[in-house]
């Protein structure tokens, strides 16, 4: 059976999940999600999709899950790939996920919508600043572990890797450039080389031009 995630291309979040669906073998199909429509925010999506009104989603026959983290620990069952090889390396993976969700990508995706999608007029300067202090603090965490080392957690790449660069790949401006931080920089590189990797627009419905 066809599993469907529930996602949209400008969506970090949803990319955590679509990439390692792509990489693992697994069956899946995106079910792209109208977020600057309102979608989201609807009562038939929160009754049929998600309570939370949230995305990504992924529906598998009767299960039903939210939440990238969760969604990811679900397709390492379900292929037995980038859960980490043993239980020590299982925790690892876990503890790197929960820090992205903290640290990193949930700063990452509010200031890069907060600088690219929210109107014009609506954009503090001072706000996204200080996010930007705060992210530049979790990218020198993130550069210092990759220091000699290919992958997060381990010699392959697992959910650690899949979660922390949710928003790394995308173009909109707000406060990350690759070229800052070297060893983030070769190890995103080392994720585009993976075997059926996609940029996130390719992978997921979804552009910022749809609205242009």
């Amino acid at each position: 059976m066809t599993m469907k995630l529930y996602c949209f291309g400008e969506s970090g979040n949803s990319y955590k999940a679509a990439l390692p669906l792509q990489l693992s073998g697994l069956d899946w199909t995106p079910v792209k999600v109208d977020f600057f429509g309102g979608e989201t925010r609807a009562s038939e999506y929160r009754a049929e999709v998600n309570a939370m009104g949230e995305a990504p989603v992924l529906v598998d026959g009767d299960v039903k899950l939210s939440q990238s983290g969760v969604i990811q620990m679900y397709i390492s069952e379900k292929s037995g790939k980038f859960g980490g090889a043993t239980p020590e390396q299982a925790r690892e993976v876990l503890r790197w996920v929960f820090w992205d969700n903290h640290k990193l990508s949930s700063m990452a995706g509010m200031t890069r919508f907060l600088a690219n999608f929210l109107p014009e007029k609506h954009r503090n300067p001072d706000v996204i600043a200080f996010n930007q202090g705060r992210l530049k603090s979790a990218y020198a965490t993130l550069d210092a572990h990759l220091k000699g080392r290919d992958w997060i957690v381990g010699d392959g790449p697992t959910n650690a890797d899949f979660s922390c660069c949710g928003y790394l790949f995308y173009p909109e401006p707000f406060g990350f450039d690759r070229a800052d931080w070297p060893e983030i920089d070769r190890w995103l590189s080392n994720i585009e080389a993976l075997d059926g990797w996609k940029h996130p627009y390719d992978l997921m419905p979804g552009h910022p031009s749809d609205r242009a």
